[in-house]
């Protein structure tokens, strides 16, 4: 089928929740993608943030294909030999003591708010928990509500679900479908003062992503990190690191919050977890987990052998290629060669991120539109996030010749703008 009649076919049959770009796919190997007419394009990407080792990655097509024929899927009534293999290696990169395998990132953030809530419930939370009580109880009434609240951040996407959509900040993803789960609330970006606020014994959990995503690419301050882990410990309540996007290395080490030297109580991960196959992870502490009893949680296609199969390999593929180190070296000369030609070009505010997650914020969100239009006219795809930021989430494997192509691509972009600005004047 052509583009055309692709095109046609959906608009017809499809519910509308995409604005797709005008690019029929076909195929993938490496860093490129390949469109029906033959035509190639760098994916810098990556499926946002999923095909980690790129496209057609030999290890894990022949791992696919091996294990199709053995055993795709089987209900969690019985046993197969990845799901206890994939979480003894999870475990052992993340420093969490057990694992609940999902279909998605906004199921395991749903899994994670479900076991802060239990967690809460266990340790001697009690009465009804309704909004009016807790308001009464964060405005200063002992007793009037169990521990139920829950602490996100401003600029905040945990995903599309309710539980998830209520912890999601921007207004225009939870309005349409209010009223949301009640008990959250928002705290501003990296302001300890508000944090500490807004922080007491009512709150059951503070859930973020130390590098934010959708929200533009916006990794947390050290110092609020540290106030969120130390008033959770203070509190009882439960840290829960959002690790869907920037987890499994996509910043130069296993998740993000390694970086800041904090142990979170509960960490989600999925995006790149099983190299383009659906798979995430709700990873718990021992004293978490203690609250969770069979019947309390479940799903039925979460952790099948297929996708843990080729999680185990991707893993492997990571540690035996030393790929962690190479996400540091081209996350670094990525951000090098951006930095430098912000210096050549005030439309670029601020360059933002770690490893190969990176946010460029253009000084509008009509020049952003502009520059990724261009970009993807020239034959490299990126994307617009929180508006006026470019994100770059390239494959793990890209190299620096596939960097200086973008790079120079962008400033061709950027000039083209700067070009048609002047003669405007």
């Amino acid at each position: 089928m052509k583009l055309e009649q692709v095109s046609k076919l959906e608009s017809k049959l499809l519910l509308s929740t995409y604005d797709r770009y005008p690019v029929l796919l076909r195929k993938g190997r490496g860093v490129y993608l390949y469109d029906d007419k033959g035509r190639k394009y760098l994916d810098l990407l990556s499926g946002i943030g999923v095909n980690a080792l790129g496209y057609s990655h030999p290890v894990l097509t022949k791992t696919i294909a091996q294990q199709a024929k053995l055993l795709v899927h089987t209900s969690n009534l019985f046993y197969h030999e990845f799901q206890g293999r994939l979480a003894a290696a999870l475990t052992r990169i993340s420093g969490m003591d057990r694992a609940f395998f999902t279909n998605s990132g906004t199921e395991a953030w749903e899994g994670a708010l479900k076991l802060a809530r239990a967690y809460a419930r266990a340790n001697g939370a009690t009465g009804t928990a309704t909004p009016e009580r807790a308001t009464a109880a964060h405005s200063g009434d002992p007793g009037a509500s169990p521990k139920w609240r829950i602490l996100a951040l401003e600029h905040a996407f945990h995903g599309r679900t309710f539980g998830a959509l209520a912890t999601t900040h921007k207004e225009k993803y939870r309005a349409p479908f209010a009223p949301v789960v009640p008990g959250v609330e928002f705290v501003q970006f990296n302001d300890v003062a508000d944090l500490e606020r807004k922080f007491d014994s009512t709150v059951c959990a503070i859930g973020f992503e130390f590098v934010q995503g959708e929200g533009g690419i916006r990794p947390v301050s050290r110092e609020f990190a540290e106030a969120a882990h130390k008033l959770a410990r203070k509190h009882n309540a439960l840290l829960i690191a959002d690790e869907i996007q920037s987890g499994m290395g996509r910043t130069g080490k296993w998740f993000a919050y390694q970086h800041y030297g904090i142990q979170p109580d509960l960490v989600t991960v999925a995006k790149p977890i099983a190299g383009g196959l659906p798979l995430g992870a709700l990873l718990a502490s021992e004293k978490v987990s203690e609250c969770i009893h069979p019947g309390m949680h479940g799903t039925t296609f979460g952790g099948g052998p297929l996708a843990c199969a080729v999680a185990l390999q991707l893993i492997n593929i990571l540690e035996k290629e030393k790929l962690l180190k190479h996400i540091q070296r081209t996350g670094d000369y990525l951000l090098e060669q951006l930095h430098k030609l912000q210096k050549k070009n005030a439309s670029i505010r601020e360059i933002r991120g770690m490893g190969l997650m990176i946010g460029v914020e253009l000084e509008s969100a009509d020049l952003a539109k502009e520059v990724f239009q261009k970009l993807l006219k020239a034959g490299t795809i990126v994307n617009r996030t929180d508006e006026t930021v470019i994100r770059l989430l390239p494959p793990f494997i890209v190299k620096k010749r596939h960097i200086d192509t973008a790079i120079r691509q962008l400033d061709q972009a950027l000039a083209m703008k700067t070009t048609l600005v002047g003669r405007n004047r």
